[in-house]
């Protein structure tokens, strides 16, 4: 029987890249916790996304931090995303904290050394409020965990990692191919005591037989020096709604026969499509992106 009085250690899962699947996996993560009768929340200190999501509260956070939320059967609040990006131009982005928009910064600006004490201060404040009220923290990093001319300027991957005392869960996506030097350039590019934090690998995205990975995963464990926790099957049919427009590169883009066609305007820049989500998941409708507008 799970003893749910002990406190956990908060979990972080970083990516190797951008898209590997850290949010569904982290959902997931919550989701299993709260099963075992724990007290889960989601964190992300950090999330750059154009399409937010309204807190009870009326407040902006990243959409996945809501799913997640409701995966551990608790409301959402800005403290689990307390530090939102929404980009407007190729160069500038609204800068979000704690829910409400504080400016426009330009990426120059927003990344420099100066004046990131105050933001680091506030989403770490943000932690330390929602770590008192739950257990355990289901922690998300952004984008590359080995980006390292941010590591000094960085807030969301091992930064915070250091200062929740998060054990770090290492996501891979095998599906882009790359799997072996991405994930021991990741680790290897750590610094010796953030190296330590990082537990185990998550293989994300496998298809076909998994036994034909047995000796991969082997090969794996002892070039980067962990254990493979897990290797997770490719998945169609788990949906969390986009937090950028790289996914409408996915999206269908042409007419469709015996369908009710639906088109949407493709503009060079783009926000809250995920509004057309449930027309686009009806089967009698065909939601197409398009440029042309005539």
């Amino acid at each position: 029987m799970t003893d749910t009085s002990t406190i956990l250690h908060p979990i972080m899962l970083v990516g190797t890249g951008s898209d590997v699947g850290k949010s569904v996996l982290a959902t997931a993560l919550c989701r299993i916790f709260l099963q075992e009768g724990y007290r889960p929340a989601p964190f992300k200190a950090q999330n750059m996304a154009l399409n937010s999501y309204a807190t009870p509260d009326g407040l902006e956070i990243g959409r996945a931090q809501a799913v997640q939320a409701e995966a551990c059967g608790v409301p959402c609040s800005t403290d689990m995303n307390p530090l939102l990006l929404k980009p407007n131009s190729e160069h500038t982005t609204q800068v979000v904290l704690n829910g409400r928009p504080i400016g426009n910064r330009s990426a120059y600006d927003y990344f420099r050394k100066e004046g990131r004490a105050e933001l680091r201060t506030a989403v770490n404040a943000a932690f330390d409020r929602l770590s008192q009220l739950y257990n355990p923290i289901v922690m998300e990093g952004a984008g590359s965990v080995s980006e390292i001319n941010l590591r000094d300027s960085d807030l969301v991957n091992m930064p915070m990692a250091r200062h929740a005392d998060a054990d770090v869960i290492l996501v891979a996506d095998i599906d882009r191919g790359g799997v072996f030097a991405s994930c021991y350039g990741s680790i290897m590019l750590q610094t010796p005591d953030d190296r330590k934090r990082i537990k185990g690998i998550i293989i994300n995205k496998f298809r076909g037989d998994i036994r034909l990975f047995e000796e991969g995963r082997l090969m794996l464990e002892k070039i980067c020096g962990v254990p493979v926790l897990g290797v997770v099957p490719v998945f169609n049919n788990i949906v969390i709604e986009e937090e950028d427009s790289v996914e409408l590169e996915r999206k269908a883009h042409s007419i469709a026969a015996d369908k009710v066609n639906v088109a949407v305007v493709l503009l060079r820049h783009i926000s809250n499509f995920t509004d057309f989500n449930t027309l686009e998941r009806d089967e009698r409708v065909n939601l197409f992106y398009t440029s042309n507008t005539a």
